[in-house]
């Protein structure tokens, strides 16, 4: 129940506290969850109940919420030097070792890579500077900006403008220039009787028309992630980006991946791009890279981009851009343990992406089970993220009238039942952290499916 008396944590949060992605119905109804510590997947409120998070905070705490190691990589930093920039020709050493490691660790055989606080930031970053690189070399022109219908790349003004979500049109959003393709989503975007293949190469064809009618020359970057995140946990159409990448490189359009959330490990590779068997021109990193110990970001440039900024940058004498905590010493400290943590396997520990491949059945079999519920029209995932998308009629793919708020009422079931799901659109979205074991995977799916049980008996 809602506790509004004077001095609770939920009036106190209420009233001095603004939501963001918050339903304001629910929060009225429900009140704020204020959370007081982490155990392992778990957190505990300020009443002392416990929840099994699985979405690992907002996909980025995946070490759990007390992983010594990484708590001890930011003592030890605070200690030696708590604090810098990447200003000026100066930067910690901390931020040197990072920046080899992600060049290392990339699929990149070379690289440069610039910091940021968050994912936002970073994808704000990418596009300044293909604006700026562009502009040194003699196209001014080249300023546009590809992404997909129902991307997610964040909430600057110029990352919002890349998301093709149509909330931000409350904003005036997006600014001229950004272009948002058809969703690479089969299930709910292909025509009938169009078969996967028919799909993906109206896809590419419509690539192709929009880069005719918009001119090559003013296109500076195709933006995707491997797997769409926060617009439901989409994975592409099989042999998505193999029909793109070649159309892209054809017209010399960079194609940047958005990791921010696929990458370190969570589809099973360190990068989503190397589950979908391409290379990418750039990769945008933040979450999981630090795995939520520290606010980070990062653009790793692949070779041909970073040596073209940094001769254009050299020319103009500078990269007029910046923030700063960029290349924090403590979030770079933190992120070195984290790569070890989840890649190599840290103080004994085997890495935890190996625990996201031995689980990754799990969790498959688990979100399979689940769709067998009549009104669940399809099951969808990659790794251990993924979504169960809710129907009124799974023939027709109808989904249930939106004054029902399907998806919000079974995550509010679920934290009922001590487990935090999200709720996007008609869909729960699940992406557990690395370091689930199958008693909580049996737990997090029993859980989930009471809630479905309860929400759909009731809407149905």
């Amino acid at each position: 129940m809602k506790d509004l008396t004077p001095n609770s944590w939920e009036a106190r949060a209420e009233g001095a506290s603004l939501y963001g992605f918050t339903d304001y119905p629910t929060l009225a109804e429900r009140g704020t969850t204020v959370l007081a510590r982490g155990e392992g997947p778990y957190v505990v409120d300020t009443d002392g109940n416990r929840f099994l998070d699985a979405n690992a905070g907002l996909w980025n705490m995946v070490a759990g919420w007390d992983h010594r190691g990484l708590i001890r990589a930011a003592q030890e930093q605070y200690e030696r030097l708590p604090g810098y920039h990447a200003f000026f020709g100066r930067m910690s050493d901390r931020t040197v070792e990072l920046s080899e490691k992600l060049v290392e660790v990339s699929p990149f055989e070379r690289g440069r890579v610039f910091y940021t606080n968050s994912g936002s930031e970073a994808n704000d970053t990418l596009v300044k500077m293909l604006w700026f690189l562009n502009r040194m070399e003699g196209r001014p022109e080249a300023r546009k900006i590809l992404t997909r219908v129902n991307a997610y790349h964040g909430v600057t003004a110029v990352s919002a403008s890349m998301t093709g979500k149509p909330y931000n049109d409350v904003f005036g959003l997006p600014l001229p220039g950004f272009i948002h393709l058809t969703c690479p989503h089969y299930w709910r975007e292909a025509r009938e009787g169009e078969s996967e293949a028919q799909f993906v190469r109206r896809l590419a064809r419509e690539l192709e028309e929009v880069i005719a009618r918009e001119g090559a020359d003013t296109i500076a970057g195709f933006v995707a992630e491997p797997v769409m995140g926060a617009g439901g946990a989409i994975p592409p159409a099989e042999g998505y980006f193999q029909a793109v990448q070649p159309i892209l490189r054809k017209h010399g359009i960079p194609l940047i991946a958005d990791e921010v959330i696929t990458g370190f490990g969570r589809t099973g590779e360190p990068w989503g791009c190397e589950s979908y068997g391409f290379t990418p021109d750039a990769i945008i990193a933040s979450k999981a890279m630090t795995a939520g110990y520290f606010p980070m970001g990062a653009v790793i440039l692949g070779p041909e981009l970073a040596d073209r900024l940094f001769a254009a940058s050299a020319e103009f004498t500078d990269f007029p851009h910046g923030f700063t905590a960029s290349g924090h010493p403590v979030g770079c400290a933190v992120a070195l343990k984290a790569a070890e943590v989840i890649l190599e396997g840290a103080d004994g520990d085997e890495p935890l992406i190996e625990n996201v491949r031995r689980t990754m059945p799990l969790f498959a079999e688990g979100m399979d089970r689940l769709a067998r519920h009549p009104n669940i029209g399809e099951a969808r995932y990659r790794g251990t993220m993924g979504a169960l998308e809710a129907v009124a009629d799974r023939e027709t793919k109808a989904p249930f009238a939106a004054d029902l708020q399907v998806s919000e009422r079974i995550a509010n079931a679920c934290h009922d039942v001590g487990l935090i799901c999200r709720p996007l659109g008609q869909a729960v979205v699940l992406c557990p952290p690395f370091i689930m074991t199958p008693a909580q995977f049996d737990e997090m799916f029993g859980k989930l499916e009471k809630a479905l049980g309860s929400v759909f008996d009731a809407v149905a």
